[in-house]
């Protein structure tokens, strides 16, 4: 899932350097329109006026389009990875985190405040990734949600990069090991 002004193609244009060519990779467009450009997406409000404002619609948005996957893709949620970057990286650790799939993958992201509260008694295995440099989400940021599903039990794998808030070849790698080492 894409992040905060990004959209779905953003997201499309990685899927070669995954280098994962027999996995379906489904790639939804957040429901708001982003306020400073016309083709980006929000899975919520960020400005500081209205911060969160449609988190709660995304949320079952997000979930009803999850539950559906099994019947539009033929792969159950059991062998399915749901995958952010930073605002859709926020979106995979609290949607996801009430689903039954096979794990999760978070680059760039964090927690929304509570967003575990309610977090079905089993979490996915988790892969963190960030930049060491993120100067739009903190790396303390990562280190928080890798503390948070630590303390719950959660098997988290996390990396750091020498980069920005950006998503580097090396992190799709650590990504597609993730993916396959998870799903087969």
């Amino acid at each position: 899932m894409h992040g905060w002004g990004a959209n779905a193609e953003d997201v499309a244009s990685l899927l070669p350097l995954i280098k994962l060519p027999d996995y379906q990779f489904v790639l939804p467009n957040a429901p708001y329109p982003y306020p400073y450009s016309p083709i980006g997406r929000a899975w919520y409000d960020l400005r500081v006026e209205n911060m969160y404002e449609g988190l709660a619609e995304s949320r079952q948005v997000l979930t009803d389009f999850l539950e559906s996957l099994e019947s539009t893709t033929g792969v159950p949620l059991s062998r399915t990875i749901l995958s952010g970057f930073s605002q859709g990286g926020a979106m995979t650790l609290d949607v996801g985190s009430k689903l039954p799939l096979a794990g999760l993958v978070v680059m760039s992201g964090y927690l929304h405040p509570d967003a575990l509260t309610a977090a079905k008694s089993e979490i996915p295995p988790t892969l963190i990734t960030h930049g060491r440099y993120d100067e739009v989400v903190p790396l303390k940021a990562a280190l928080k949600a890798q503390e948070t599903l630590k303390s719950l039990g959660v098997a988290v794998e996390y990396h750091e990069f020498d980069m920005g808030h950006e998503i580097y070849p090396e992190t799709l790698e650590v990504l597609r090991n993730f993916v396959v080492k998870t799903i087969g």
